[in-house]
């Protein structure tokens, strides 16, 4: 209907015009919610629901919507027909995508799935939320027929040949390419690339994954020629997806044996144990493309009675929005896959406000629970007294704009210190590029100011709460928290590969910025996390700049259970003032220790460190290990 009327009024032929008039007219969407109705979809649409949906969200500047329901059913959504637009996603990659719901310039929206079950097929983003204002989604279960991931059983293996044999079912149809195996989905295809193994009795992360994954798909080259000639005047990120495979070529190859029984040549680990399950998502940067949930520039965002059981890259991300709440928003696989999300079940960049974690589940993501952190950008330029060219340094920050007018920037050279050593506030923001910006202050940059500092938005971290959630049965860590406002962690229960809760300061590679304060972690259960087989603690602070700086200040840890099969529970390092008391710490026996040899708590760097009524019944020979010159500490 939008599409007929406009076409009648304007005589527009081209495309983009039309397009761009859609657009103006959702824009006005917002001015007219004293006319706002409630739309119902039944399922007549079922089949497609994507042409319809799109329709009447497009028509929302005529017909202005506060509430859209949908009639319990299952509903397919094709990427067909539906709203396409190019966008720059954090931790994702970037690239061309199709939405149902382009929600984009409204104010006070709520979709109501009534319990429905939304199928998706191929490359989408299910809710693309962007610049808006109050929107609530609920009672909605999300998946898509084909995964982006596959997965096969292992059924043999030979440590002296370096092969393994697996079975894939027919849920994963696949091709044979050159010696390479591509498994092929609807619009989409990938490689073995990331890999992890999963036991399929637990139906979570196998113990310690880390001796057999990942698989070796790559070896440097066998030949290469000037090479080393080439020279770039600017900074070149050699891990970009365009340059990842320098240097490389394919040391896996893939014989089918018989239709669905294939047999790998060329893994350099052990080989993969007998009855594990092979995880694969295809090469990273090219494997996070569908998230569930875009939101970006929103203010207010409810998700509450949300199962989301698959999607090509996160559950949730959300990027510049404030007061975000995920109410019974739950992360778990369907069909007996071994995997949900193929990344972090949520993720939260430069967000303010309060950001709310409750009564969740996160299980069988490929990735972190939830990861809450700014960005880090380079300064390359200084333009004039108040102004820098600044350069975003992961390929999966490209486009991302640091922040808003008059929002304080932080001035930061790391190797002195982890806390800013000046503050600006912004005036304007230019676009130049997706990796270029040119940032004009309100004040003038301080004299000691050098080119290569970072800046970071002081502005754009939020008060966090994570409470009453269930977390395991993934790749990585629980929580990666990099937030210096306020964090309170409580009444959680953690079974993770990884750390249950990492607490960073990553400026090497990620460039995630923010460091922590006022970190609250209490009344948690902690269940043989680190069974991956990593050596570290369940509870971990780190820097990845080697300088003894304070990074970490005022942490408590106090009335949780760790019951753990290895020794290592707390690793402190950078931190000035952390309480850890009343807790409880056990050894479960579930599976032998990996690191026997490590105390329970490793503190270096550290100042005002105090251990008090814990109980400790575990196996370690040594319960508390202080790095050379630290002060005494006893545990208590």
């Amino acid at each position: 209907m939008i599409f007929s009327k406009v076409y009648t009024k304007l005589k527009l032929s081209a495309i983009f015009a039309l397009l761009f008039l859609i657009t103006s007219c959702n824009k006005q969407s917002t001015q007219k919610t004293g006319l706002s109705e409630s739309v119902l979809f039944t399922s007549e649409i079922s089949e497609d629901a994507t042409p319809a949906v799109v329709s009447r969200i497009l028509s929302a500047g005529e017909k202005a919507i506060s509430e859209i329901k949908f009639e319990k059913g299952t509903y397919h959504f094709y990427p067909d027909k539906g709203k396409e637009s190019f966008e720059y996603i954090s931790n994702h990659c970037d690239l061309m995508v199709s939405t149902p719901f382009p929600i984009e310039h409204f104010k006070n929206l709520t979709i109501d799935g009534q319990g429905s079950t939304f199928i998706f097929h191929g490359v989408m983003i299910p809710f693309l939320i962007e610049n808006s204002e109050n929107i609530e989604v609920k009672n909605v279960t999300i998946d898509w027929h084909e995964p982006f991931h596959s997965e096969g059983l292992i059924v043999a293996n030979n440590n002296k040949n370096k092969t393994f044999d697996m079975t894939i079912s027919e849920a994963f149809p696949y091709e044979i390419r050159n010696e390479q195996i591509y498994f092929i989905k609807e619009f989409y295809e990938h490689s073995v690339g990331q890999t992890i193994l999963y036991d399929p009795e637990r139906s979570a992360i196998a113990f310690n994954t880390e001796a057999y994954t990942s698989i070796s798909t790559r070896t440097k080259a066998s030949v290469r020629n000037g090479i080393e000639n080439i020279d770039y005047k600017y900074i070149n990120d050699e891990r970009a997806p365009e340059y990842k495979s320098l240097g490389n070529e394919n040391r896996l190859t893939v014989e089918q044996l018989k239709p669905g029984l294939v047999r790998v040549h060329g893994h350099k680990k052990e080989m993969p144990p007998v009855g594990m399950i092979l995880t694969m998502k295809g090469d990273q940067g090219f494997n996070r493309i569908s998230p569930a949930f875009r939101v970006t520039h929103t203010k207010g965002f409810n998700g509450i009675n949300v199962n989301i059981h698959h999607a090509g890259g996160m559950g949730i991300i959300a990027e510049n929005s404030s007061d975000l709440i995920l109410d019974n928003f739950n992360i778990t696989p369907s069909k007996g896959r071994m995997v949900s999300t193929t990344a972090d079940a949520t993720h939260f960049v430069g967000c303010s406000g309060k950001v709310v974690l409750k009564n969740s589940t996160f299980n069988n993501q490929l990735d972190d629970a939830t990861n809450v952190h700014g960005t880090y950008q380079k300064s390359v330029d200084v333009l004039g007294d108040n102004k820098l060219g600044v350069r975003m340094m992961h390929h999966q920050q490209k486009g991302f704009v640091i922040g808003q007018p008059n929002e304080k920037i932080g001035l930061v050279r790391l190797e002195d210190s982890f806390f800013p050593y000046a503050e600006v506030t912004i005036n304007n923001i230019e676009y130049v590029n997706s990796r270029y910006q040119i940032i004009t202050f309100n004040e003038n940059l301080p004299e000691s100011f050098k080119v290569g500092d970072l800046i970071e938005n002081l502005d754009g971290y939020p008060d966090l709460l994570v409470k009453n959630c269930k977390i395991g049965s993934n790749r990585a860590r629980g929580l990666l928290i990099s937030n210096p406002v306020n964090t309170v962690i409580e009444d959680n229960f953690f079974n993770t590969e990884m750390e249950a809760i990492l607490i960073p300061v990553e400026s090497g590679h990620w460039f995630e910025s923010g460091n922590a304060a006022n970190v609250i972690i209490r009344n948690n259960v902690f269940q043989d996390c680190q069974h991956g087989g990593k050596n570290r603690g369940v509870i971990r602070f780190a820097t990845d700049d080697d300088n003894e700086n304070i990074a970490f200040k005022n942490i408590e840890i106090s009335n949780n259970t760790f019951n753990q099969f290895d020794n290592l529970i707390l690793q402190v390092t950078n931190t000035d003032g952390l309480k850890f008391s009343g807790n409880t710490i056990t050894n479960s026996g579930t599976f032998p220790m990996l690191h026997s040899e490590n105390p329970a708590v490793k503190v270096q760097a550290s100042k005002n460190i105090y251990f008090e009524n814990n109980s400790y019944k575990g196996k370690a020979s040594s319960v508390l290990e202080l790095a050379e010159g630290m002060q005494k500490i006893e545990f208590n």
